[in-house]
């Protein structure tokens, strides 16, 4: 099995800052892609920012320029630096993981983290 447990999260005024992290432990051989998604009450979970491997990043169109998602692969760990909050990114921010288990798997599984909270207040 594969864990990954957040940390990070907290009340902060808008214009502040956030760093969210994630680690991944279990039985893993390889980690692709890892990310961010976020779900506000009332609303469908959205992706936030995602790195592949290779560093190669994907941001939301409402962070971009505010939020910068960055790996530690000998870590198995992501984070996500949250600068100029604003009051709409109030959520709760879970992280991803697609994991080779084995080195004789032949497919990638998603796992994803319990959440942590992020409120913004403005």
């Amino acid at each position: 099995q594969v864990q990954l447990v957040e940390s990070g999260g907290g009340l902060v005024q808008a214009g502040g800052s956030l760093r969210l992290s994630c680690a991944a432990s279990g039985r893993i051989f390889r980690i692709h892609a890892m990310g961010w998604y976020r779900q506000a009450p009332g609303k469908e979970r959205e992706l936030v920012a995602e790195a592949d491997s290779d560093g190669i990043t994907t941001y939301s169109d409402s962070v971009k320029g505010r939020f910068t998602i960055s790996r530690d692969n000998a870590k198995n760990t992501v984070y996500l630096q949250m600068n100029s909050l604003k009051p709409e990114d109030t959520a709760v921010y879970y992280c991803t993981a697609d994991v080779l288990r084995t080195a004789r798997a032949i497919a990638i599984e998603r796992y994803w983290g319990q959440g942590t909270q992020v409120t913004v207040s403005s």
